[in-house]
């Protein structure tokens, strides 16, 4: 399977240093599910039809950055002494544990918890997201009792192992809305060091051009690697992460160049120069008013990220020179950053 995006395989598992996100849990809990959907873009109501998986697979998400993504087959205790686990876990910054909420969690929660008091203890590191899965399917009342007692629980075993304040955070989940875009969102930028620099330039750009929220897509995977800080609205968000896909969809229409860059494929070899270059020849921009009581603003910053902010600001539309100006100066700003990571 192929995408722009990303790229699939299964050896060799030692890699060459790239961010490594891991995902594990019971098998059958949705862990294939989350990254065909979001990495190569099978509609969800497909992903019934994915075998389970019995090796180790190898994903990158290819953006302004390479991301290892690491499927782990949840039938295997990776933690054994017959595996080599420097190998998986030495290099990884990040760990998804994906639960599925449908099920009798007590099984999955028990692993979770013996699995980070186990890593903690040899790789400290790394960081903690549990994906409270399929969510959709549970009543708003009932959700949120189940959730509330899935944290207590890994919570309650946490603590009383000793482990005060754990690196973990919860996401309740969907392969059926935006609710796993924005969990995995978050997980990807634990991976990068120059998140907090990211967001300032994102705080100062937003407090300048009196942006309600701002964003920094990509745009293949509709993932957003930073934003400002302030409240995320959902609402906004899908409106956002909409806007991406009409612009998309017009490019095809229309066959717009967007000078695309060189992927990795199949192994991810290659440092970060090789995995993305820089687009061709400029970038695109577009401005719409009106939806929503909202205008959107939407610049690419290169081939694989776009900036896009909304305001309810009257004036927005009547300013937007100035805010092009301001657009472009964070636009050198971060182009600036990216080439130090």
């Amino acid at each position: 399977m192929e995408s722009n995006t990303a790229s699939e395989v299964t050896t060799p598992l030692h890699g060459n240093h790239k961010p490594r996100l891991l995902f594990m849990g019971l098998k059958r809990s949705g862990k294939s599910s989350i990254i065909n959907v979001v990495l190569y873009k099978l509609p969800p109501t497909e992903t019934v039809f994915i075998p389970a998986t019995i090796v180790i697979k190898k994903h990158a998400l290819n953006s302004y950055r390479t991301f290892q993504i690491w499927d782990l087959p949840g039938q295997i205790d990776f933690l054994e002494t017959n595996f080599d686990t420097d190998s998986i876990f030495a290099s990884a910054g990040a760990m998804v544990w994906i639960l599925d909420a449908q099920d009798d969690y007590i099984e999955s929660v028990a692993r979770l918890t013996e699995t980070i008091l186990q890593l903690q203890q040899m790789y400290p590191d790394i960081k903690y997201s549990v994906f409270i899965h399929k969510v959709d399917s549970l009543g708003s009342d009932f959700r949120e009792d189940i959730v509330r007692d899935i944290i207590q629980r890994i919570m309650d075993e946490l603590n009383d192992a000793g482990l005060e304040n754990p690196p973990v955070s919860f996401y309740p989940t969907s392969v059926y809305d935006d609710s796993i875009y924005e969990a995995l969102s978050k997980v990807v930028q634990l991976l990068n060091p120059q998140l907090a620099t990211f967001e300032a330039l994102l705080n100062t750009l937003a407090g300048s051009c009196k942006m309600q929220k701002l964003y920094l897509f990509d745009v293949q995977s509709k993932l957003y690697v930073a934003s400002d800080t302030s409240p995320v609205d959902m609402g906004g968000y899908t409106l956002c992460s909409d806007y991406i896909d009409t612009i998309l969809d017009l490019s095809e229409i229309y066959g717009w160049d967007r000078g695309v860059a060189k992927r990795i494929e199949e192994n991810g070899s290659g440092d970060d120069s090789q995995a993305l270059q820089k687009a061709d020849e400029g970038t695109t921009e577009s401005f719409i008013s009106g939806i929503k009581g909202y205008c959107l603003y939407l610049k690419e910053m290169n081939s694989s990220l776009a900036m896009i902010g909304f305001s309810k600001e009257p004036r927005f539309a009547a300013e937007k020179p100035l805010i092009d100006y301001n657009v472009q100066v964070f636009q050198d700003a971060l182009t600036a950053v990216i080439a130090l990571t």
